[in-house]
């Protein structure tokens, strides 16, 4: 792993477990100086940053609620000070409780509004404002988008709005060479998709795509490396459905 000074900085938010883990192993891997973001899980956040460290990254832990602005103005301000002006930002923190509409509380609608809208809105806001020119975004929607299937609709609105963000924020960093994409993950197996569901559901979903099985952390955490890399400079504004060929 790169350990110069003058890595460059990533920010990776709800990283303390799942894909975001993964994200952050990775762009740690390929040189790269990680804050992981997490809200609440702060063990599994410090024994990632101890992970990384001892193979010779540069990583710090920050707790921020993303859908608080002002915790996310500390997130950027505390990477900035032991890191360095942030350079990458993943919007990877999310909720999923698949409810049909009709169903769903008033506190679960904002909820998931919150974090998922919300939160990605507050870190593109200030990533406007504090990034390195030559930078890229990556946000988070899912392949739940294309599927329309009950009980994913309040979910699938959230990411409606940050594909919404995706394309509009792109045309709104020109001139900068900063980079806005988004990847749109499968099923994968992570607590986030397997929570809540019986072995039948879970078997049914890994035999959807054409490749026949879920998804892995490590899969979506290679696309992200990719948009988050020199390689993607032409890559932007776009979706990337990384879902094994479910749709």
């Amino acid at each position: 792993m790169n350990t110069l000074d003058n890595a460059q900085v990533a920010i990776v938010t709800g990283a303390s477990r799942g894909i975001g883990a993964a994200v952050a192993q990775r762009l740690a891997k390929d040189g790269f100086a990680v804050a992981i973001n997490y809200a609440s899980s702060s063990a599994e956040a410090d024994a990632l940053v101890t992970e990384l460290t001892a193979a010779g990254a540069k990583a710090i832990a920050v707790q921020a609620d993303v859908s608080n602005a002002d915790d996310v103005r500390r997130m950027f301000e505390v990477a900035e000070q032991q890191l360095g002006k942030v350079d990458v930002l993943i919007n990877n923190a999310g909720v999923l409780k698949p409810v049909p509409l009709a169903d769903t509380s008033d506190a679960l609608y904002d909820q998931t509004f919150d974090i998922n809208v919300r939160g990605t809105f507050n870190t593109l806001r200030e990533a406007a404002a504090r990034m390195n020119d030559g930078g890229r975004i990556v946000n988070f929607s899912s392949t739940t988008l294309a599927l329309n299937m009950p009980g994913y609709a309040i979910y699938n609105a959230t990411k409606a709005a940050v594909e919404a963000f995706t394309h509009v924020f792109a045309k709104e960093l020109r001139g900068r060479n900063i980079t806005v994409n988004a990847v749109a993950p499968g099923p994968v197996a992570t607590s986030l998709f397997l929570d809540g569901k019986t072995e039948e559901q879970i078997q049914n979903f890994a035999k959807m795509p054409p490749l026949q099985r879920l998804g892995q952390p490590d899969d979506i955490a290679s696309v992200v490396a990719f948009l988050a890399s020199a390689d993607a400079g032409w890559v932007n504004g776009q979706i990337l459905r990384a879902n094994g060929g479910l749709a």
